[in-house]
């Protein structure tokens, strides 16, 4: 894992200095709100419904367990014992007070953690595979990646007013599990037909408003092409993109508006310039990072036949995935119990993830972008008494990639933004859908909900999407089948018309039931069943034989 150099700590430190001043100002008048505005976003502070919230870069989804320890002290010092863990691989304190918020980023930076660029029109928080450095399917650790990516773009003086925010992900494996065309820039490793490791990029994904997957703009790029063509797409896009409408200022848009061809053509243009003023990135620096995320040493025991007593057999078979050494398994620990907030985590289940990360997983710890953790590295005979470990602090639920291991955003709850509530929507779900072993009949199925146009909760690529917006005063929800964020993303097609805060349930479980009398065996998910069907028979069970044709 990286580790901050004299010049990182300095800088970091030297943020946070900075920006107390700033908020010494804003609380003695002498800033206004609109002064104060860019100054707090640089930061990650934002103003919400009823308080201020602060979102805190998880860089690649990686932690330490002495930065959750960390977290854990924050959300208790200085939040209400919990906190919030993103899409984005971020954390938010939602309760946060703006004199304090100077101490906590102090106490971040003690842990060598910021909030920098998780706000504002920059390069935001890079994000990557959370099964990064152990996936089984991986042809490289991603991380290097990003973290190179993280240093280039941080306080990148040409990039910090970019015409909207712009997200970039990284995936080492033919698998994408960082949802990399969902991105302005996704990054997929590859191989050259000599074996060299290089990448796929891809461009103008997004979802928000104007959903879009992205397209390939180049089949490989050696990686010591990379930041010079990094390089040359953003400054393609920051002299181009548009800056007189918000809602189209997007790359995803200029993609569309430009044509993919054309704007390659810009880019590989720009980049033949880049390549030729830009010195390489220097070898030295490379190999500091890259030996930052050597591999740990191993433990070479072999794990014993397992013995499963029935709780742990479906932990194992839904939360436990292969690991590149045979011995080793990766864990997902689920923060989605039944009836529980999606992504929330309270202090004391951080400083229980944070101790089983030090003595079973190497010390390492990932948020997923599915707002769970993942313990990355655990040999095998430990799984039982980590699940053991796990039920203690009511993190054992064994629902990865099932009905109630839902994506949502804060919704209404929380965000400015919203139109309407997410989170109990969530959980009215996985209260219906609360048995275990049902779950494990319907099989994998992914919700996702979003409580507004702006699609944090990631609605436009789950197989069952969920948008909640505001239609004269009363909450409705749309839904949306079929999507899918993986390598073979789709954007989800629209139903029909919305549904009443109390009828969106209903309808989800009407369309599970319709799924599970047509899927042709048990095997086939609710994915392949909807795309050998197509959206017929699902909107009319959502609307009815006679009504669907009139739904939209």
């Amino acid at each position: 894992m990286y580790d901050y150099s004299n010049f990182d700590a300095d800088f970091v430190h030297s943020r946070v200095a900075e920006f107390r001043g700033q908020v010494e100002r804003r609380l003695d008048g002498s800033l206004t709100e609109d002064e104060f505005k860019p100054l707090r976003l640089m930061n990650g502070l934002y103003l919400q419904l009823h308080a201020y919230m602060l979102r805190i870069a998880v860089p690649y989804g990686t932690l330490k367990s002495r930065q959750m320890r960390q977290l854990a002290y924050i959300a208790d010092t200085w939040d209400k014992g919990y906190g919030h863990f993103t899409t984005r691989q971020n954390i938010q304190f939602n309760w946060p007070k703006l004199k304090d918020v100077p101490d906590i980023l102090e106490a971040l930076a003690d842990v060598e953690m910021h909030a920098i660029q998780t706000s504002g029109n920059c390069i935001r928080n890079v994000t990557a595979d959370h099964f990064a450095g152990a996936a089984a399917d991986e042809i490289e650790d991603p991380r290097p990646t990003a973290e190179l990516i993280r240093q280039w773009s941080t306080d990148h003086p040409e990039f910090a007013y970019l015409p909207r925010k712009f997200k970039v992900a990284v995936t080492g494996s033919p698998n994408d599990r960082a949802v990399t065309k969902a991105h302005d820039i996704g990054l997929r490793m590859v191989r050259n037909e000599a074996g060299e490791p290089g990448y796929e990029v891809v461009i103008g994904g997004g979802l928000g408003r104007t959903p879009m997957i992205g397209k390939v703009v180049r089949d490989f790029l050696p990686k010591a092409d990379l930041l010079a063509y990094l390089e040359a797409i953003l400054q393609v896009y920051n002299l181009s993109g548009r800056r007189d409408n918000k809602y189209k200022a997007r790359i995803k848009i200029l993609v569309h508006e430009t044509g993919l061809e054309e704007l390659r053509e810009q880019i590989e243009a720009n980049f033949e310039r880049q390549s030729r003023l830009l010195p390489d990135v220097d070898p030295a620096i490379v190999a500091r990072i890259e030996a930052s995320f050597a591999e740990p040493e191993w433990d070479t025991r072999e794990a014993p036949a397992p013995v499963l007593e029935a709780g742990l057999k479906s932990f194992v078979d839904t939360n436990v995935t292969a690991h590149k050494q045979p011995n080793y398994a990766i864990v997902s620990v689920s923060i989605k119990p039944i009836g529980g907030t999606p992504g929330d985590a309270t202090s004391a289940q951080m400083r229980a993830l944070a101790d089983l990360a030090e003595k079973y997983s190497h010390d390492e710890l990932r948020i997923s972008h599915e707002q769970n953790v993942i313990l990355p590295h655990v040999h095998r005979a430990d799984i039982p008494a980590v699940y053991a470990a796990l039920r203690e602090a009511g993190l054992a639920t064994a629902n990865i990639g099932l009905v109630s291991d839902i994506i949502a955003c804060p919704g209404m709850d929380y965000c400015a933004l919203a139109t309407a509530r997410s989170i109990p929507i969530a959980q009215q779900i996985s209260e219906v859908f609360s048995d275990l072993d049902a779950q494990r009949d319907i099989g994998p199925l992914k919700i996702k909900i979003s409580g507004c146009i702006n699609a944090c909760g990631h609605h436009h690529v789950g197989h069952i999407g969920i948008l909640g917006l505001d239609r004269a005063g009363v909450e409705n929800y749309q839904i949306t089948l079929g999507g899918d964020g993986t390598e073979t993303a789709t954007i989800g097609e629209r139903t029909g018309h919305g549904f009443a805060y109390d009828e969106i349930v209903p309808a989800v479980e009407r369309l599970i039931e319709t799924y599970l009398e047509i899927r042709e065996t048990a095997e086939e998910t609710f994915l392949q069943t909807y795309r050998r069907t197509g959206a017929d028979p699902f909107k009319t069970a959502l609307y009815g034989e006679e009504n669907k044709a009139n739904a939209a």
